[in-house]
């Protein structure tokens, strides 16, 4: 079973690859609000769609103090074409063994299609300055999720 995480846990470290040049590390990130999202692979329609969604929320959500990290077990080089197909301005992690979302609880058992098999789970993670958990949500949709959420962060625009 999956370990998940509840508001007031540490955030689990990490230090990945991105598709840029630097990797992104979480303790570098201390100071501000991190949204650490986990999905499960660049450009499938759904991961599209909230990769998307937060791009074009990015904005608000930097205004609000907040730094998005995109994290799945895709290579750097398929983020890099991800980025740049669907010009996206959020930061993409890779975690190819998938060990930070195994940390997370983002990775384990979940239904797919009615069978129960070991993959990605949608997950959300916010992440406060001191690097305690603020909000946990796990299988979320990928439509409408990012809404959800600045409405849950009190962030209606």
């Amino acid at each position: 079973m999956t370990t998940r995480l509840s508001p007031g846990d540490s955030a689990p470290d990490f230090s990945l690859p991105t598709d840029g040049e630097a990797p992104v590390k979480l303790k570098d990130l201390r100071g501000k609000k991190v949204i650490v999202y986990f999905y499960p692979a660049a450009m499938t329609p759904g991961c599209t769609k909230q990769a998307c969604d937060f791009t074009d929320s990015l904005s608000s959500l930097e205004k609000a103090g907040y730094t998005v990290v995109g994290i799945s077990p895709d290579k750097p080089e398929k983020l890099a074409k991800f980025r740049e197909r669907d010009g996206l301005t959020i930061t993409l992690a890779s975690d190819a063994d998938k060990s930070v979302m195994t940390s997370y609880g983002a990775f384990g058992e979940k239904k797919l299609y009615g069978k129960v098999v070991q993959g990605v789970i949608r997950s959300t993670i916010v992440v406060d300055e001191k690097g305690k958990v603020e909000l946990a949500q796990y299988n979320v949709k990928a439509t409408g999720h990012v809404a959800k959420l600045k409405r849950d962060l009190g962030l209606d625009d």
